[in-house]
C-alpha cells in the first residue's frame, strides 16, 4: 500500500478493525468490506446488535462485547445510528474510525463527524477502504476516481 492518503496510511496500519453493521445478509456493503478487510489481512469483529452469526463467524452487539479492543472502526451503519457508534469508539479508545459514503449520504451524519472532531479521532468520511486495500477491484478502482473528483475521499 503506497502512496496512500495520510489519513487512509494511518488507518490501514492498525492491525484489528471493528466493522459495524455487517448483516445476515452477505451482499451487504458492510460484509464485503468485513471479507476484504479478512482477505487482507486484518483481525476483524463484525458488530450488530441483532445478529449472533455473521459470515460464519461470531458477531457482536456492540464494542463492548468485543474478544479484545479494536484499533479501527468502519461504520456502515444507518446515518441515524452513526453518532451512537462513534460514541461507542471514542469511550473504547478508538482513534481511527472511517465512515463509509459512496454517492449518497452512507454512514455519515454530521453529529458523528462533529463528535470526531471533538475528540481528536483520525475520522475519514467518505469512500471505503475497499478502494485502498490491495488488491483494489476494478469496480472500486472507478468510484474512488469519481469519489476524487467530487472531493468525497481523502487526497493524496
Amino acid at each position: 500500500m503506497t502512496n496512500l492518503p495520510k489519513q487512509v496510511k494511518e488507518f490501514l496500519d492498525k492491525k484489528t478493525i471493528a466493522v459495524f453493521g455487517v448483516s445476515r445478509n452477505k451482499n451487504q456493503p458492510a460484509n464485503v468490506i468485513y471479507r476484504k478487510l479478512k482477505q487482507a489481512g486484518f483481525d476483524v469483529f463484525g458488530i450488530n446488535p441483532n445478529a449472533e452469526n455473521v459470515e460464519s463467524e461470531k458477531c457482536y452487539p456492540d464494542i463492548g462485547s468485543l474478544p479484545e479492543k479494536p484499533e479501527a472502526a468502519v461504520i456502515v451503519t444507518h446515518p441515524d445510528v452513526s453518532a451512537n457508534v462513534v460514541r461507542q469508539c471514542i469511550d473504547s479508545g478508538i482513534d481511527q474510525i472511517w465512515m463509509h459514503r459512496s454517492f449518497g449520504k452512507g454512514s455519515v451524519s454530521e453529529e458523528a463527524v462533529e463528535a470526531c472532531k471533538k475528540d481528536g479521532v483520525n475520522c475519514i468520511v467518505g469512500g471505503c477502504p475497499m478502494m485502498y486495500c490491495e488488491p483494489v477491484d476494478f469496480g472500486h478502482k472507478c468510484m474512488k476516481w469519481i469519489l476524487k473528483l467530487r472531493n468525497r475521499v481523502p487526497s493524496e
